[in-house]
């Protein structure tokens, strides 16, 4: 004899099927709200990029800076949207051309104080120097020589990046130099007693 369903069960599977059905339709709905989005191009918001490469410890100009409009899920957080918010501020580290200038990239400082990571100080250097021997981002070791009875020469100093030179009087010139605030005081203390020179280093590949 053929046993039939309970009425119970027969609702059952009618609910799960009409469950069923409905979820494939909520979610297909959802994903064609979502291909439409994606379809639909957000509006373009403008940010501040950079015209050309630029070093860490430049200040800006606007003739530096462009304007693109990008869409705002693109746009990093601090963008700058106009070129008057960055003009005259300086660069905290160094900017690629097209990159967008941020908040974290910009400094209120003077031009030398930018440029010095976090927990480093400029010093500055005289030495007879050829002008063009050197340029900023070079870096040179700093030799004292001693005098006196026991005259020597020591190394102060190695691979300290220049960040600026500037012309000082008589030929000398002034590198002012990265530095850590234990080196600075090395430095300051062979320049009062030695006559200070710098060796190059070699130029990185």
């Amino acid at each position: 004899m053929r046993r039939t369903r309970p009425i119970a069960a027969k609702a059952l599977a009618a609910v799960s099927i009409l469950v069923a059905v409905g979820a494939t339709l909520v979610l297909r709905g959802h994903l064609v709200r979502l291909e439409a989005r994606a379809r639909t191009p957000s509006e373009a918001a403008p940010v501040v990029v950079a015209a050309s490469p630029l070093p860490r410890g430049m200040m800006l100009a606007p003739a530096l800076l462009r304007l693109e409009r990008i869409p705002p899920e693109y746009r990093p957080p601090g963008a700058l949207g106009s070129i008057a918010e960055a003009a005259g501020m300086t660069l905290a580290a160094d900017v690629a051309e097209g990159e967008v200038l941020t908040q974290l990239r910009l400094s209120r400082g003077g031009p030398l104080a930018a440029a010095l990571p976090p927990g480093y100080r400029a010093v500055t250097v005289p030495v007879s120097l050829p002008p063009g021997a050197l340029a900023r981002g070079d870096r040179v070791d700093v030799l004292a020589t001693f005098g006196g009875g026991r005259a020597h020469a020591e190394t102060v100093a190695s691979e300290l990046e220049v960040l600026q030179i500037l012309a000082g009087e008589t030929g000398v010139l002034e590198l002012v130099l990265l530095a850590s605030p234990d080196t600075a005081e090395r430095l300051a203390y062979a320049r009062a007693f030695a006559e200070l020179s710098v060796a190059i280093v070699p130029g990185r590949s």
